[in-house]
């Protein structure tokens, strides 16, 4: 049907079949919620993003490492969502599928102008849309980082492939600022210059083009010259200088990458995530290998995948790790071995090591052990050898390309009910999370989050339940012990919830919310100067918090400390100018040191703020009747 087209048209007919095609697999997510996994602090109760785009939002944006990352462009593009949908999670998700359908197309098209292969180029980037392992970095509204920073990357790749026709400074910067940006929305590609090497050496072959002198596209002597080089196997000089030439060219580029490294470690070094915290290099090298061979198993079969796999620190199995390292270097052996014979599985394979290299675990960051996201790019390596191999293949055996196109065929259509069926578990917190626990064994994440979720609606006993056996697999995870104590609390039973409070806080001294909550706790029992004690903890952890600042002036105030009190109600108010509860406290405080007019003035902003608050109706009539009788 194609066969007669012009190659512009054929190439418009791809785009658009892949674009939607991708929406037709994913168009579910329109219906889906936000996760109790990061959502939270990346959406629904980030107040930066929930202002929409403003200045300030643009300045926080550029100075914040909130939840462990500096990428201002995600940011924005999470305040953009908020600004054109507020709190429809269908319109957040949405955004992300129509950047995954859009990075489709632009893999198609940069794999085409690099290569020249129009039906590889196709089925890549088929298999990157419609792959199960895509679907984390997709449906998850907080990995929006993944899709927007692998959407600059590919431009950079496009770029790159008219680069290398006729280098540049003007095309250098075509790919170089994309770079940059695909920096700014997640630091994960900080080994961009060392695909561009990889793609040097196939397809645009431009070391053996440098080292002749020769532009990479030539005449056929040209291409006889090439080939020649190729089979005396070139050593010399003039190729070593063409390698040199290529590296020193992607200098600027490895600034980038090294600047952004360096923010995203000494960020990440002072999250509660710490790298390097929790297991030494040998465990975290061993995981490394695992997770490295057990992606290439769920690339072929992908199921089981879940948004969190719990690390098995210390007891990670040597015996599974010496075999994936075995396994990896015996693929890294046959690749170096056939680079001549068989370039794309050479620069598929280390595509793959490369790309997957920063999130593969030997720095580890987080309590996973690996993550379907960390695969979003590292796969197309893998896509690259199994498109070009089958394409050589089939020729070798002489198959006729109606049965290549059937076999792969059954591929894709076998990719999409598997895509459209995990696409279904992330439809709310419990389908995933009860998903999670089906697939998995020991999730203490998984059982705390679906406690949370399951606590929220009304349902506390089984939420419970999960908090419990969060604990008894993994005692020192400091938000099943939290959540625990508010359980506990929530019933009366102060003794253990003060326990679990102090676990929590001692398995993560930095944990501001179970400071405020144990200050809470103690303050239920009058102990107010231990509770006020607590919320200061909490407020140097947290000083632009307006609920600890209320929650300390209230234990001030009951000490009758009330010019400190007051000042802590200031600080919320400045914090937050309709804190209804916070201008209402005030006002009594300025009740009791004789000031009624300012006092009125509080109620009255309580009252606007919050209508039918009772109290702070009592608390102004009161104030007006005495100012009344003393005929003010």
């Amino acid at each position: 049907m194609l066969q007669n087209l012009s190659p512009s048209q054929k190439k418009l007919i791809v785009c658009l079949l892949l674009f939607l095609a991708t929406l037709a697999v994913f168009w579910q997510v329109k219906n889906h919620d936000f996760i109790n996994l990061d959502d939270e602090q990346y959406v629904t109760q980030n107040p930066s993003v929930k202002a929409g785009l403003t200045f300030k939002g643009v300045a926080w944006s550029f100075s914040t490492a909130h939840a462990d990352f500096w990428h201002p462009l995600t940011w924005l593009s999470h305040m953009l969502d908020w600004q054109l949908f507020g709190p429809w999670a269908g319109g957040h998700h949405l955004t992300s599928l129509i950047l995954h359908a859009a990075n489709a197309v632009l893999l198609f098209l940069a794999l085409l102008a690099l290569t020249g292969a129009f039906w590889q180029s196709a089925f890549v980037a088929s298999l990157f849309a419609l792959h199960p392992l895509h679907v984390e970095s997709v449906v998850w509204a907080a990995e929006r980082k993944d899709v927007l920073s692998t959407f600059f990357i590919l431009f950079s790749l496009l770029a790159y492939a008219r680069y290398a026709k006729s280098p540049g400074w003007r095309r250098g910067l075509a790919v170089f600022i994309p770079y940059l940006l695909s920096l700014m929305a997640k630091p994960t590609y900080v080994t961009l210059p060392l695909v561009l090497l990889l793609l040097d050496y196939w397809p645009l072959k431009r070391m053996e083009a440098e080292a002749q002198g020769l532009e990479p596209k030539q005449n056929t002597t040209t291409k006889q010259k090439r080939k020649k080089i190729q089979n005396e196997k070139t050593t010399g000089p003039d190729r070593k200088a063409a390698i040199l030439h290529l590296c020193t060219e992607k200098i600027p580029l490895l600034l980038a990458s090294l600047l952004f490294g360096i923010v995203a470690i000494v960020v990440q070094s002072r999250s509660e995530n710490a790298m390097f915290a929790d297991w030494p290099l040998w465990v975290r090298a061993a995981n490394a290998l695992i997770s490295t061979a057990t992606y290439l198993w769920m690339t072929f079969w992908p199921a089981g995948l879940a948004p969190f796999y719990p690390h098995p620190g210390m007891a990670v199995s040597l015996l599974k790790a010496v075999l994936s390292g075995a396994v990896i270097l015996a693929v890294c052996a046959v690749a170096i071995r056939y680079a001549r014979k068989v370039p794309y599985l050479t620069v598929g394979w280390f595509w793959y090591l490369i790309t997957l290299a920063p999130v593969s675990g030997l720095i580890q960051v987080g309590k996973h052990s690996m993550a379907d996201r960390y695969t979003y790019i590292p796969l197309v390596g893998i896509f690259i050898v199994l498109a070009w191999g089958a394409a050589d293949l089939s020729k070798k055996i002489g198959l006729q390309r109606g049965v290549l196109t059937a076999v792969a065929g059954t591929v894709l259509a076998a990719l999409v009910a598997a895509t459209w069926v995990q696409v279904s578990c992330w439809q709310n917190s419990v389908t995933l999370f009860e998903h999670t626990l089906a697939v998995t064994s020991d999730n203490y994440l998984a059982h705390t989050n679906l406690g949370v979720t399951l606590n929220r609606m009304g349902r506390t006993e089984e939420a419970a339940s999960h908090y419990l056996e969060a604990v008894r697999i993994n005692p020192n995870f400091s938000s099943s012990q939290f959540n625990l104590a508010n359980y506990y609390a929530a019933r009366g039973d102060k003794e253990e919830a003060y326990r679990h409070y102090q676990e929590a806080i001692r398995i993560r001294p930095d944990y501001a919310n179970a400071y405020n909550n144990l200050g809470v706790l103690l303050a239920s029992q009058r102990r107010f100067d231990e509770a006020a004690s607590q919320y200061e903890k909490a407020l140097r952890i947290e000083p632009a918090n307006a609920g600890f600042h209320y929650n300390y002036g209230v234990a001030l105030a009951n000490q009758s400390r009330l010019s400190e009190a007051a000042r802590q109600f200031g600080e919320a108010i400045a914090l937050r100018p309709n804190y209804a509860e916070a201008h209402n406290d005030l006002g009594k405080v300025l009740m009791m040191e004789g000031k009624p007019a300012e006092a009125a003035s509080h109620f009255r902003e309580a009252l606007w703020a919050k209508p039918n608050f009772a109290e702070a109706r009592r608390n102004l009539d009161r104030v007006l009747e005495s100012q009344k009788k003393q005929g003010k």
